[in-house]
């Protein structure tokens, strides 16, 4: 499906105005995101050199929304993310631009579920019997195909980093964000690491067979047994765990059973200045990191700043309350609330901004990649 241009959208009417408004799956902004700082040619250079060298990755990212393609039975408003369509050379073309190695891919197993409340999502409907199931094998079969297609790089192993560095075509690595689609079965994730999936957010915006979500009210009060059993199963099979999403009970549990190291792969901390649900407390966020050297996502939600300068200092205040061997990147490109980074192609000025702020080179590498490459290694290999 072609993507809209905004002329479309506008002319779609006040009601896709309602739902971009919402934030989530239909941010669109009239003009870019601001970057709230000077920089000269020659800083974008020294960027532009230091991203040839050393790999950048996206811990997650939806890139083009693939997700949106063939999706059925969707509710309401959300509806108008299909219409919206999907975009992924598009936003390929910007990882190109911006110098990204590589970036999560990932599919959306409860967006069938998926309503607006507010300026937020939420499950506003049940699944039919095998209907997570079945929009997984969908998804997937979609994300397969933008590499069989010579879009992208699959990259299936650490080495396939490289390999997609090496190559000058940005790598794709399969994520699914919310275990529904497991519908609460341990044996569903060797099938998904079959598939090439190599990480699997436990929690989305519904309530499922595993835990709570942050955002809703607790019902099975952290992981379930069937939890436990698929966190278990994906230390085994090499997928790593992400408790972005998940309630704080959940999560703690999730990070206490691992056998691995686990991410949050987009989140932030409260305290600082501003405060949301989605964000997390300083002392999980900690526990993430401890944990056999997890890391935790920057994510550039606008939720209290409103340009990529605020971006960089959201980054900082994170690698300040775990240290700078536990920050990578977790922008949700093309997914995001209201996002202060929704270019690829303004990587090099989100460097500049960094080094700016102070933040020496090896820092600079650690977070935009090599953490990330590290936990991968730990993580993904098969037990």
């Amino acid at each position: 499906m072609a993507r809209f241009t905004k002329r479309q959208v506008l002319a779609l009417g006040g009601g896709a105005l309602a739902v971009a408004a919402g934030g989530g799956y239909l941010a669109l902004r009239p003009e870019p995101a601001p970057i709230g700082f000077a920089v000269s040619e020659a800083e974008l250079a020294w960027a532009r050199a230091f991203l040839s060298e050393h790999m950048a990755i996206d811990a997650h990212a939806h890139p083009g929304r693939t997700f949106v393609r063939g999706a059925e039975h969707l509710s309401g408003k959300v509806y108008l993310a299909k219409l919206l369509g999907t975009f992924e050379a598009t936003t390929v073309a910007q990882m190109r631009k911006g110098g990204l190695t590589a970036a999560a891919f990932a599919a959306v197993s409860d967006f069938q579920a998926l309503g607006f409340k507010g300026e937020g999502l939420e499950a506003v409907r049940a699944f039919e019997p095998g209907e997570a199931w079945e929009s997984y094998r969908r998804q997937i079969a979609n994300l397969k195909a933008l590499g069989t297609s010579g879009l992208v790089y699959p990259v299936l192993a650490l080495e396939d980093f490289a390999a997609a560095h090496r190559s000058g075509k940005p790598g794709a690595f399969l994520t699914v964000e919310g275990g529904d689609f497991l519908e609460g079965k341990a044996d569903r994730v060797a099938q998904a690491h079959a598939d090439g999936v190599r990480s699997i957010t436990l929690m989305h915006y519904r309530t499922n067979e595993l835990g709570d979500i942050i955002t809703g009210k607790p019902v099975h009060g952290g992981l379930t047994p069937a939890g436990e059993e698929v966190v278990r199963a994906m230390n085994q099979a090499g997928v790593l765990i992400d408790v972005a999403h998940a309630s704080e009970a959940t999560a703690f549990a999730a990070v206490a059973a691992s056998a691995r190291p686990v991410m949050a792969s987009h989140v932030h901390i409260h305290g600082g200045t501003a405060d949301h649900p989605r964000f997390i407390s300083r002392e999980l966020a900690q526990a993430v990191a401890a944990r056999g050297g997890g890391v935790l996502g920057a994510w550039p939600a606008g939720i209290g700043i409103t340009d990529l300068a605020g971006f960089v200092r959201r980054t900082l205040e994170l690698v300040e309350a775990v240290g700078i061997d536990h920050v990578c990147l977790g922008t949700d490109m093309d997914a995001n609330y209201k996002p202060v980074f929704d270019n690829y192609a303004h990587l090099p000025q989100f460097l500049v901004g960094l080094r700016q702020q102070g933040l020496a080179e090896d820092g600079l590498a650690k977070l935009i990649g090599s953490n990330f490459l590290r936990l991968f290694g730990e993580a993904c290999t098969p037990a």
